[in-house]
């Protein structure tokens, strides 16, 4: 019997994110983008005014940010309408008209960069210390870094103008891998599971390996039929990302993706040498996985299976939120109950239905509620932490809205990660610390194991892969599937080791990650890890002042570079020491899980 996600029209409302703190209904939307489409051509009237004086700029930057805020709010609205749904025609129209009208904002208004940033260095120092400037001083003094990066009136304009049709890539790949392509059906011994992104978690952790292989296999191959587009989305996206650092004038893509938090390539670096040092504590682990599942080889579809394979979990939504929710108590009540009352209270769209987006994501706007995506699976545990996961992105967003005004609440995707792991940490401590099943502390130790695998070490891997495929364009060397898959393919040969084979298709799996199309971001995965783990340490030992640093760092949004954030919180991230304290505790959960597996 088949168990195909229903269409969103039957999903109850109560398990539905309540978008109404956006928007009441589409159509007050629709007004709002009436308004905002009357409203925007004003700030023409500031072109060749800005720097005339503090009082003129001001005027100019309190309506952009009134505009801002209305973007938001009407970006974020239709992004989640289409995200219920990417086949719903309705939405995707809502979405596309309102990228159109941005789009022709931007276009308009793409003079005021280039006009701040001609104002000479003593006038603007002079005018930064008026009362005027003074709810803006953070803004422009970030602003003002990119200077050497920003092009004439004219030629931000024509920049502006192409902001649409950039997406082309991202919309192409969504459109295909979450509407258009289908993974056909896995029979298991308890009869026939439609194979989906959502099912697809679940179903790698069964223990039986036919079920394993065969989901592994049908789900790789739906992706060789469209190998050829996917490697052509997939180097266009590359080629804009490049196309956009050289006219900007940065050495490198990457450097231009980095410039944004004013993080040094060398983290980047450190973290892909950090990891390399540790792979061969990775292939231990693959190896000790291939005794314990008594095989005498393992093979890509074993690595995602718990070892302790006849223990079960199966929460319900409701029962998630109550161990998430009392793992986090270190935190404080205040936290915890405001966490507590989002996730019930309709934060959160919580299961899959036909068409959803796939995955999971917390998408938060300065007005509105923290919004949170899931395609909840009550037998799968991952889908327990990723709620967690999500939570910990929300909550950051929560604490930075309410500290900060709107040009300042919004942090980076570096720090953002270290909320979102830091919960995982304390999840995974609670679950062991209240079971007294020594199977299942041995399975929530190989639980947290994988977690940091795909984390730490997987998500390097893809950083490694993101900077090789760019060096490769810039280098005029083409993408193709050949030149893509080869790539991969050794990649996957250094992290899993030798003595694992490759199957058919595995190479193929670089071409089926989403977060690729939002370049040099998955490396913040890794870092953010590292941060989390120290900073969890240190409010587990229950320092009240490691405690208020930690809650501080939430409040402190984007009024400060991550890395200077993360220093005032107690973590150094410019040097290789968190990485590699967080591998060392990898290896010792490796050393802990071994000695319980030869003890029983």
């Amino acid at each position: 019997m088949s168990n195909s996600p229903p269409p969103r029209s039957e999903v109850p409302t109560e398990h539905q994110w309540n978008l109404q703190a956006l928007f009441p209904d589409d159509a007050t939307w629709e007004e709002s983008l009436a308004s905002f489409e009357k409203r925007y051509p004003r700030i023409e009237a500031f072109q060749g005014e800005l720097g005339k004086s503090a009082e003129q700029l001001r005027e100019a930057l309190d309506l952009m940010m009134d505009l801002a805020q209305t973007t938001e709010r009407l970006s974020y609205y239709a992004f989640l309408r289409v995200s219920e749904d990417m086949g719903n025609s309705v939405a995707q129209g809502r979405l596309a008209r309102f990228q159109a009208v941005a789009t022709r904002y931007a276009a308009l208004s793409s003079f005021v960069t280039p006009e701040i940033q001609a104002i000479p260095d003593q006038t603007m120092n002079e005018w930064l210390q008026t009362e005027q400037l003074e709810p803006y001083r953070i803004y422009l003094r970030k602003l003002l870094r990119y200077k050497p990066h920003v092009l004439s009136a004219a030629e931000e304009r024509l920049l502006a103008m192409q902001s649409e049709f950039s997406q082309t890539a991202r919309q192409g790949f969504n459109a295909l891998t979450d509407v258009d392509m289908t993974f056909g059906t896995v029979s298991t011994p308890d009869g026939e599971r439609t194979l989906t992104h959502g099912t697809y978690a679940g179903l790698m952790q069964h223990e039986d390996r036919s079920v394993r292989e065969k989901t592994y296999t049908q789900y790789l191959e739906s992706f060789h039929n469209h190998r050829h587009t996917l490697a052509a989305l997939y180097n266009g996206s590359v080629q804009l990302d490049v196309y956009s650092a050289r006219v900007r004038n940065f050495a490198s893509s990457r450097e231009a993706h980095l410039f944004d938090d004013d993080v040094p390539v060398s983290v980047y670096d450190q973290l892909i040498a950090s990891v390399h040092d540790a792979l061969p504590a990775l292939h231990r682990y693959y190896d000790l996985r291939r005794r314990a599942l008594g095989l005498d080889e393992l093979r890509l579809y074993d690595t995602r299976v718990p070892l302790m394979r006849d223990v079960k979990t199966r929460y319900t939504y409701e029962e998630a939120v109550d161990l998430v929710t009392d793992s986090l108590h270190v935190l404080g009540d205040h936290y915890v109950s405001t966490l507590r009352e989002g996730l019930l209270g309709r934060w959160v769209d919580r299961y899959e239905n036909k068409g959803k987006r796939s995955g999971a994501f917390s998408a938060a706007s300065y007005h509105g509620d923290p919004y949170i995506l899931m395609n909840y699976n009550d037998d799968v545990l991952n889908d327990v932490f990723t709620l967690t996961h999500e939570a910990g992105h929300s909550m950051h967003s929560w604490y930075s809205v309410r500290n900060n005004p709107f040009q300042d609440y919004g942090y980076t995707i570096f720090v953002a990660e270290v909320a979102s792991t830091f919960n995982e940490q304390c999840l995974a401590d609670h679950l062991i610390a209240q079971s007294d099943d020594d199977s299942l502390k041995a399975y929530l130790i190989n639980k947290q194991i994988d977690d940091i695998l795909a984390t730490l070490f997987r998500q390097t891997m893809f950083a490694e892969f993101e900077h090789r495929t760019h060096a490769m364009v810039e280098q005029n060397e083409p993408l193709t599937i050949d030149s893509l898959t080869a790539v991969y393919e050794e990649l996957l040969k250094k992290y899993f080791g030798e003595a694992i084979p490759l199957e058919a298709h595995s190479a193929l799996e670089g071409l089926r990650v989403p977060h690729f199309y939002s370049a040099f971001y998955v490396y913040k995965y890794a870092t953010g890890l590292a941060a989390a783990i120290a900073l969890y340490q240190a409010v587990k030992a229950g320092d009240p002042a490691a405690l208020d640093r930690y809650l501080n760092f939430l409040k402190s949004g984007g009024s400060k570079f991550p890395l200077e954030q993360l220093r005032d919180a107690g973590v150094d991230m410019t040097t290789p020491d968190p990485v590699q304290a967080a591998l060392k505790r990898f290896s010792d959960l490796v050393d802990q899980l071994e000695s319980v597996i030869l003890s029983t």
